[in-house]
């Protein structure tokens, strides 16, 4: 079965850059690029990948367009750019030459719920889908009111929620938060990664059943149709290594069909991202 990793992150590790690696996270304060994740990918049976940007700078869309280009598994790139700029519209004409980049992000989560909704911001939005790219939706709990407010003046755009939107799994609270993502997965135009959990649990214990009613929800929500595997590498290292996070999943959906199973791991990826290459 093909599998694609649609969310990990390359760095040059600068700690002003990178300044929310804080000291609990001293593993990953190192450089990461692709050299690093082709073995492990190759070793998990992982054919392709989705770098997505961790740095707010169009230096870093740059940069990770130029190692897609050098490195094949990278099947598209997830960039930033200034969605507030007056000169957004001619920014993302000069980034529709570039095959592999497939969206954009901007680190919502950082912000407060209501920048996602300044005019500038949601005009920059509404100049996406005439190029064709998505949008990745970073955000935890408390954002995700705003995000429904967002995504609802958008219905073609579309969205991926990085993260399951960042659930307080290790407090084991979900009952708003389940809400909010029920609410966002009305909208079929909305999917969600089943990345980034090992961080939001407790590092040194978690198990598979502390994460399992969150993935539930989100399933139940979306459906298998419009879920998608994500690693978060090498954020999850602090966590859990690459093969048992991938497990984790791959446990997870074992007594789902065959059919499912490809959708979540690879289909969904493809459709969304538009990855014809694999």
């Amino acid at each position: 079965m093909t599998i694609i990793d649609t969310h990990q992150h390359y760095w040059k590790y600068d700690p002003v850059n990178y300044a929310w690696i804080n000291d609990d996270m001293a593993v990953i304060r190192q450089d990461f690029l692709p050299a690093d994740l082709q073995p492990v990918l190759a070793a998990n049976g992982v054919a392709a990948s989705i770098a997505v940007q961790a740095d707010q700078t169009e230096q870093e869309t740059d940069c990770l367009l130029q190692l897609a280009d050098d490195n094949p598994f990278i099947a598209g790139v997830v960039g930033w750019v200034d969605l507030r700029s007056p000169q957004l519209a001619e920014r993302l004409q000069h980034y529709a030459q570039f095959s592999k980049l497939k969206g954009f992000r901007h680190v919502l989560q950082g912000e407060e719920p209501s920048f996602m909704l300044q005019p500038s911001f949601v005009n920059g939005i509404a100049q996406l889908q005439a190029h064709g790219f998505a949008y990745d939706i970073l955000i935890f709990p408390q954002h995700l009111p705003a995000a429904l407010q967002l995504v609802q003046q958008f219905p073609e755009q579309g969205f991926v929620i990085d993260h399951l939107a960042k659930p307080y799994i290790k407090q084991g609270l979900i009952g708003e938060w389940a809400s909010g993502m029920k609410a966002l997965a009305a909208h079929t135009n909305v999917y969600c990664k089943i990345s980034g959990m090992v961080t939001e649990a407790d590092w040194r214990n978690w198990t598979a059943a502390d994460l399992h009613p969150y993935i539930d929800t989100v399933v139940q929500a979306f459906g298998t149709n419009r879920c998608m595997f994500g690693s978060d590498w090498p954020v999850c290292l602090v966590a859990a290594a690459y093969d048992k996070w991938l497990q984790t999943v791959q446990d997870y959906f074992a007594g789902f069909s065959t059919e499912e199973q490809a959708m979540v791991f690879a289909g969904n990826a493809k459709h969304f991202y538009q990855i014809d290459t694999l």
